[in-house]
């Protein structure tokens, strides 16, 4: 058990983020409570972290794009037309299908069938190609 210095609340140790400097391992914050600090220092400043978040951008170089483009053409056609319908308003996300999250992804099974999809929140998306492998037609 340790006591948060900024709430006051006892909690288990699970509760703190890992700090290798801290003599017990752990920051003296708890995990809400550093959530919430972050949370208002990126509203304080939030044209700051805009613009970093424009910097850092797509950070592939343009040679992996092109080479990534290059070896699956199928992939990166199938992502374009579901990014444009999405665009034009003639499709639009959905909850996740495994367990209703609402931050989703298209999902494709079979990259020839670029409007066949299923939406997929990143962690039920990842367990699927997990389970199953790239999909078809990369």
């Amino acid at each position: 058990m340790k006591k948060c210095f900024k709430c006051g609340e006892e909690q288990p140790l699970s509760e703190f983020y890992k700090h290798k400097q801290m003599a017990d391992g752990h920051l003296n914050k708890c995990k809400a409570c550093t959530k919430s600090d972050v949370k208002k220092h990126r509203e304080d400043n939030i044209e700051h972290f805009r613009e970093y978040d424009k910097r850092r951008g797509n950070r592939q170089s343009p040679e992996y794009l092109k080479d990534y483009r290059k070896r699956y053409p199928n992939k990166v056609r199938a992502h374009r037309k579901v990014a444009y319908e999405v665009w034009a308003g003639n499709l639009s996300a959905k909850p996740c299908s495994n367990c209703g999250r609402e931050d989703t992804h298209a999902h494709h099974s079979d990259y020839l069938k670029p409007l066949d999809i299923e939406w997929l929140c990143p962690v039920c998306h990842c367990q699927w190609h997990r389970d199953n492998g790239e999909g078809l037609n990369p």
